[in-house]
């Protein structure tokens, strides 16, 4: 199994200096990075892969970054994003108005070592289980800290590829999601996979779960793949 893969931050900045300065306190705490210095840079690549948080400065040009995490929020494939928003406005009304669309609100200045703090306890709140935490169904359970999965207690045996399937099946129970989705999600955005490709590691992942949990992944027509949490019992 390859290890935990960083949580991902975006940074989203018209200011290189500032873009810089969160970076490397950022990834001196363990974080990867990725900058885009304005809403539509962000938004295409966030369209790309999804980060586990975005860090977005409020007075940019053209688009303002209370703007952007509205787009972000009427968005059902972004709207779960955590959001913090950066700003030197620290009135009461500002505040009110961050906090109704950003989960976070720093004002500036801000010492880089309360911004870890901060993004780390919003992170804590809002990941769900099967990324930190176990997941477990109808006696399947995968533990993302030893990363391993177990079916009635008996350790299977997945490639990376389909344990990162799995996890992404398990921590969204009953979503549909299209190849295009799974390769963005599982494969990464700026890796170039055939769609057919996920058809064959769903394959692979349902023969590892073996004959009780196998139609756990449904295949959903003209779509792609979903995870189900029905009682297999009941529906056969």
């Amino acid at each position: 199994m390859s290890q935990q893969p960083l949580r991902r931050v975006l940074i989203v900045d018209d200011e290189p200096a500032v873009r810089e300065m969160l970076a490397v306190a950022l990834e001196m705490a363990g974080f990867e990075v990725t900058e885009a210095d304005n809403a539509a840079t962000a938004l295409n690549q966030v369209a790309s892969s999804i980060p586990d948080l975005m860090l977005i400065d409020w007075m940019m040009p053209q688009v303002s970054g209370l703007e952007l995490c509205r787009r972000l929020r009427r968005n059902p494939d972004t709207a779960s994003i955590p959001l913090i928003l950066l700003t030197a406005r620290g009135e009461e009304d500002a505040k009110i108005k961050g906090l109704e669309v950003a989960d976070d609100y720093i004002t500036k200045p801000f010492s880089p070592r309360e911004l870890v703090a901060r993004l780390k306890a919003i992170l804590r709140r809002t990941t769900p289980k099967g990324i930190e935490e176990p997941v477990e169904f109808t006696e399947l359970r995968l533990d993302p800290i030893g990363q391993r999965v177990t079916a009635f207690g008996r350790l299977l045996t997945l490639s990376p590829i389909e344990y990162r399937l799995l996890q992404l099946f398990m921590t969204n129970p009953d979503r549909a999601f299209s190849r295009t989705q799974l390769l963005d999600r599982v494969w990464g955005g700026d890796v170039y996979v055939e769609e057919r490709t996920v058809d064959v590691h769903i394959r692979r992942l349902r023969k590892a779960l073996g004959s009780a949990h196998e139609d756990l992944i449904q295949t959903v027509r003209g779509t792609g793949y979903r995870f189900t949490t029905t009682d297999l019992d009941k529906a056969h």
